[in-house]
C-alpha cells in the first residue's frame, strides 16, 4: 500500500512509526492505513513514548490561571533537567490574536518569530525563561484553514472531510511535531498542552476529543490530564462549596477524559473537607489535588507545587524519574528560592509609577508591563504603586502637569486608534517639562516625537498619518516598504524580533550594558519620517537606537543633562523582561523614579552604581543617577 498521510494524500512527510510503543494504540495499527478507522498521523521518525504529554483543561469558568499552573509545573520539570515545550490551544476562529480587542482578550503578546498570541504565552516565556515560537500556539482558525486549503488542493483524494479523523488528526499532528522539535529543534521530554476555555465549550470540543485519542494512542504512561477547577466561597454562606467543581469535572469525564491531577482555584486555601469531596467524585487521590489559592505572586506557585509533591507525582505518572538531573535541580531550586525570598523581603524604597494609556480599566491589557515593573521592584528592593490612567480626558497641559506630578515616573504604552492620543502628547510634554522620569513604548515613542516636534521645534501641525492622513507635517508615517504589504488586516505590521543598533555614549548604550546591538520585539506599522530625522536631531532629540541598515529610528532619548530619564522605544521592551533578568529600560525608569523621590539615593553607591544590582539580576543594565 502506498504511504499516505492519513488524509488520502501521498506524501513523504509521514511514515509508519519504526518503534511503536508496546501496548499503545499505534502498536496495534502501525502503518498509516486509510482503510482502517484507527488511523493517526505521525511525523517521520516519531517515537511514541519518547515524549510525554501533560494536558491542562479548565472547568467551571475560564480565566482561572491554566497558563500559570501549566507553566509553573513545566518549570519544575525543566529545573530537573527535562526539556519542556508548552502549547496553547485556542478555540476561536481567528488565525492569531492580532485583531483581538484587549478589553475582550487581554494584551497581544508577540513572539520572536512575529506571531501575535494571547497573554498566556507571555506567562510561559517568563516562568520558563524560554523563547517560544508559532509552534507553541494554535487556534481553531489555523486548524480549519489548514484542512480546507488541503481539501481544495485535492489532498484528501475524494474522501469526505470530517471532524474525526481529519480535524482531530491535524491537532494530534501539531502536538507530535512539537514533540519532535521542541523549542530548540530537538525532541523534548514533555509537551505541556493548555486548552483554552473550559470543558463543555463547543469551540474546544474537538481539542478535547483529539487529546482523548492521543492518550489512547500513546499509551497510559505517556499522557497525564490535569483538571483546573474553581471552588466557590459565597460570602453569604461563609464556607467553600465544591458542587460546581464536581459538575465541571464530571463534564470532562463524560468526554472520556479521566484527570490524574486536579488543581483547585480558590480565594483561600482549599479545605481538606472539600478536597475529600473532590477526590471521591473524581477518582483522584488526595495527594494529587492541589490548592491553587490566591498568593502574593504567581512566582511563588512553583515552590508551593514542589512542597505539595506535585513534581514527584508527575514523574511517577509519566515514568520520568530516571531522566531527572538532581544536580541541576538543586542548583535551580536555590536560584529560584533566592528570587522568591527577595520578593517577600521588606522593600527599602517606595515609588509611584503612572501608566498613561487607553485601556486603563483592564490591567490584562498591559499584563507584560505589569510584570516588567514587578521584576524591577524585586531586583531594586522597591515597593512600587502602579496607577493605570486613561488619557482620553486630558485636554490641557495644566491637566497633564497635574496628573504627571502625582508620580515618580510615567510610562506611555502602545495602542491603536485616535482615542487618548492628544492626552498622551500632553502628558509627554508635562513629563519633559517637569523632569519626571519617562518611558515611552511603541505609540509612546511616536507621541514623544510628535510632542518634541510641536513644542520644541515649533512645528505646530506635526502629527502622525495614522491619526491625521491629511497632516501637512507628518513626522510619523507609514513607510513605503510597509505600504507595499497590502491586503488583510495586520498585513502591513512590522512584527517580531529585529536588531537594534545602539549608539555609543548614550543612555541606551549604558542601559543595555554597553552592547552595540540588541534584539527586541516590534509590533507597529508607522515610523519616524526619515526626512525629519536631521531636524529633530539638530533640535536636541537623540535617536540612540536605529535599524542597522535602514533609516528606521528605534530608540529616542534626551541627554541626561537635559532630563534625568527620558527615553522611548519603538519596540516593546516589556515582552522580553524575565523574573531573573528584568528589562534594562524598565530598570532605568524605576531607579530614576527612586532617585526622584529619594534624592539621597542618587548620592549612594547603590544609586550611582545600581548596575551592580542589575547585573546580579542578570540584566547588565546601568543608569546615571
Amino acid at each position: 500500500m502506498p504511504l499516505t498521510d492519513g488524509h488520502g494524500a501521498h506524501s513523504r512527510q509521514f511514515e509508519p512509526n519504526p518503534e511503536p510503543n508496546a501496548g499503545g494504540f499505534l502498536a496495534q495499527f502501525g502503518a498509516s492505513d486509510e482503510s482502517s478507522e484507527g488511523f493517526s498521523p505521525t511525523p517521520r521518525g516519531y517515537q511514541p513514548g519518547r515524549t510525554k504529554y501533560v494536558v491542562v483543561i479548565g472547568t467551571v469558568m475560564s480565566g482561572l490561571g491554566k497558563g500559570i499552573f501549566s507553566s509553573s509545573l513545566a518549570k519544575l520539570l525543566k529545573d530537573k533537567g527535562l526539556s519542556v515545550a508548552p502549547i496553547k490551544m485556542e478555540g476561536y476562529l481567528n488565525i492569531d490574536s492580532g485583531t483581538l480587542n484587549p478589553y475582550r482578550h487581554g494584551e497581544v503578546f508577540v513572539l520572536e518569530d512575529g506571531l501575535e498570541t494571547d497573554m498566556d504565552l507571555g506567562t510561559y516565556e517568563r516562568v520558563l525563561n524560554q523563547n517560544l515560537s508559532r509552534r507553541n500556539f494554535v487556534t481553531a482558525g489555523q486548524i480549519y484553514t489548514e484542512i480546507l486549503e488541503r481539501e481544495r488542493r485535492g489532498g484528501y483524494l475524494g474522501r469526505d472531510v470530517q471532524m474525526i479523523p481529519h480535524v482531530t488528526g491535524a491537532v494530534k499532528m501539531r502536538l507530535r511535531q512539537l514533540a519532535m522539535t521542541g523549542n530548540d529543534g530537538k525532541p523534548c521530554d514533555v509537551v505541556f498542552v493548555e486548552v483554552g476555555g473550559t470543558a463543555g465549550d463547543y469551540e474546544n470540543g474537538f481539542y478535547i476529543e483529539a487529546l482523548r485519542e492521543l492518550a489512547f494512542e500513546e499509551g497510559p504512561e505517556n499522557v497525564c490530564f490535569v483538571a483546573l477547577t474553581y471552588i466557590l466561597e459565597p460570602t453569604i454562606l461563609g464556607e467553600q462549596k465544591s458542587k460546581a467543581a464536581q459538575l465541571g469535572i464530571k463534564r470532562l469525564m463524560e468526554a472520556g477524559v479521566q484527570p490524574q491531577l486536579i488543581a483547585c482555584r480558590a480565594k483561600n486555601p482549599v479545605t481538606e473537607k472539600v478536597m475529600q469531596k473532590i477526590a471521591m467524585f473524581s477518582n483522584v487521590p488526595m495527594r494529587r489535588i492541589f490548592s491553587m489559592h490566591d498568593r502574593a505572586s504567581i512566582y511563588s506557585i512553583p515552590d508551593a507545587m514542589r512542597e505539595a509533591g506535585l513534581d514527584r507525582e508527575i514523574l511517577s505518572i509519566l515514568k520520568l524519574h530516571e531522566r531527572v538531573n538532581t544536580v541541576q535541580e538543586d542548583r535551580e531550586r536555590v536560584v529560584w528560592s533566592a528570587f522568591t525570598a527577595r520578593m517577600a523581603a521588606p522593600r527599602a524604597h517606595k515609588v509611584r509609577i503612572g501608566v498613561l494609556g487607553k485601556y486603563a480599566s483592564l490591567r490584562d491589557a498591559y499584563a507584560s508591563i505589569d510584570k516588567a515593573i514587578e521584576h524591577c521592584a524585586t531586583a531594586l528592593g522597591a515597593d512600587i504603586e502602579v496607577e493605570w490612567l486613561d488619557t482620553s480626558d486630558v485636554d490641557t497641559l495644566a491637566r497633564a502637569k497635574e496628573l504627571v506630578a502625582r508620580f515618580d515616573g510615567v510610562i506611555v504604552p502602545g495602542g491603536f486608534g485616535m482615542r487618548g492620543v492628544e492626552g498622551k502628547i500632553r502628558c509627554v510634554q508635562a513629563a519633559r517639562l517637569e523632569r519626571v522620569p519617562f518611558l515611552g513604548i511603541c505609540l509612546g515613542f511616536q507621541v514623544a516625537v510628535i510632542e518634541y516636534a510641536r513644542n520644541v521645534l515649533g512645528w505646530a501641525d506635526a502629527h502622525s498619518t495614522e491619526f491625521d492622513p491629511a497632516s501637512t507635517h507628518p513626522v510619523i508615517s507609514e513607510l513605503p516598504e510597509q505600504k507595499k504589504l497590502e491586503g488583510i488586516m495586520g498585513g502591513t505590521m512590522r512584527l517580531g524580533a529585529q536588531d537594534v543598533q545602539i549608539e555609543r555614549g548614550t543612555l541606551a548604550h549604558m542601559l543595555f550594558g554597553a552592547k552595540d546591538l540588541v534584539r527586541e520585539r516590534f509590533r507597529h506599522r508607522y515610523e519616524v519620517e526619515p526626512k525629519d530625522v536631521t531636524a529633530l536631531v539638530a533640535g536636541g532629540l537623540v535617536f540612540s537606537g536605529r535599524h542597522p541598515k535602514h533609516p528606521i529610528m528605534q530608540v529616542l532619548e534626551l541627554p541626561v543633562a537635559a532630563h534625568p530619564y527620558f527615553i522611548g522605544a519603538q519596540f516593546h521592551p516589556e515582552l522580553t523582561s524575565r523574573p531573573l533578568a528584568p528589562q534594562p529600560m524598565f530598570m532605568g525608569l524605576v531607579a530614576a523614579a527612586i532617585a526622584r523621590r529619594e534624592p539621597e539615593f542618587a548620592r549612594t553607591e547603590a544609586g550611582r552604581r545600581w548596575v551592580r544590582a542589575a547585573n546580579a539580576a542578570g540584566t547588565g543594565a546601568a543608569v546615571t543617577a
